[in-house]
């Protein structure tokens, strides 16, 4: 038996050198780690090289840390929807001190390592509706998400990191009360954002120092919320910056689309504008007058590589 289990394990590392996996992770012990914590972990601290981390079909329950010093990490799951990284926090959850855990202490998985990419993967914070309970914590700068869901309810999605930039692409990412927030540079290209129960898709609070906050791009703004129940955003930090271009808009956003979070002079502050909206939400009429409608001109300035600062995520 140990002599079958050791050429198990072998042929699972020939597997994964094959098709350009560093590391499999695997519940049933066919890859090299069973826990994808412990795939993180191996990672060498400062490698100037990608390492590739396969991830097999299963739901781990697992509170996740990529620590600053695990840079070029590049997940991959076998299936995007059978392929789960779970945990249950919550902002009011107590910890080992009886202290409120946080919005920040409730993510399930916390990227802190630079020039990250995910493939293939669901993110999920699997509490439920109890307030505050993030699924993904994005701090590191040149973070990637393509074919990805994220799955929660109230915060689902922090784009935590000061600076950083972010690419989602193909995702799918739902909640409901400021469900994708956070203070980072962030392009969204043909996602899908489910708007669940009622609340704001936004929730940005982009420093004032930064040209972009988060830009939407032929992305698809939907969900089983009521009509009438979701606006587009709502500033968190005074300067706050949201773009929608070409985006479809189901009944779900209200006319007036954005609130200013009962400030005044938020309405100042924060930059909200859209360009070509279309679907039942698209009201660029009844908008809120301190929100923007972008003339051609002015939507070409919006490109993916301007928002990123030169970065190219797609590039091998």
């Amino acid at each position: 038996m140990r002599h079958f289990l050791l050429l198990l394990l072998l042929s699972s590392l020939s597997l994964g050198r094959a098709f350009g996996y560093d590391f499999v992770v695997a519940q049933d012990g066919s890859g090299r780690f069973r826990t994808v914590q412990e795939a993180f972990n191996a990672v060498p601290d400062f490698r100037k090289k990608v390492t590739t981390i396969f991830i097999k079909k299963g739901t781990y329950k697992e509170k996740l840390i990529l620590a600053g010093s695990k840079q070029f990490v590049h997940l991959i799951g076998e299936d995007r929807d059978r392929t789960i990284l779970t945990y249950d926090d919550y902002n009011q959850k107590k910890n080992i001190f009886g202290e409120d855990k946080g919005t920040s202490g409730s993510a399930s998985c916390y990227i802190y390592g630079g020039d990250f990419s995910a493939e293939n993967l669901t993110f999920q914070n699997s509490s439920g509706p109890v307030g505050q309970a993030v699924a993904m914590w994005v701090d590191g700068d040149k973070a990637s998400f393509v074919n990805c869901r994220f799955l929660g309810f109230q915060d689902t999605l922090y784009t935590y990191g000061r600076g950083s930039r972010q690419f989602y692409k193909g995702c799918y990412i739902e909640g409901t009360v400021d469900f994708i927030f956070g203070s980072s540079t962030a392009w969204f290209e043909d996602c899908e954002i489910f708007c669940k129960k009622g609340g704001f898709v936004t929730a940005a609070s982009t420093p004032d120092t930064a040209r972009f906050g988060y830009v939407f791009s032929r992305c698809r703004i939907g969900g089983d919320a009521p009509a009438g129940s979701f606006g587009l955003g709502r500033p968190w930090r005074p300067y706050a910056k949201t773009v929608y271009l070409n985006c479809e808009l189901s009944a779900v956003i209200r006319p007036e689309g954005w609130d200013p979070w009962d400030k005044e002079s938020n309405k100042k502050t924060a930059y909200y504008a859209e360009y070509q909206s279309r679907g039942p939400g698209a009201a660029p009429t009844r908008r809120a007058p301190w929100s923007h409608q972008l003339t051609e001109a002015e939507a070409r300035l919006y490109t993916r590589d301007t928002v990123l600062h030169g970065w190219n995520p797609e590039a091998k």
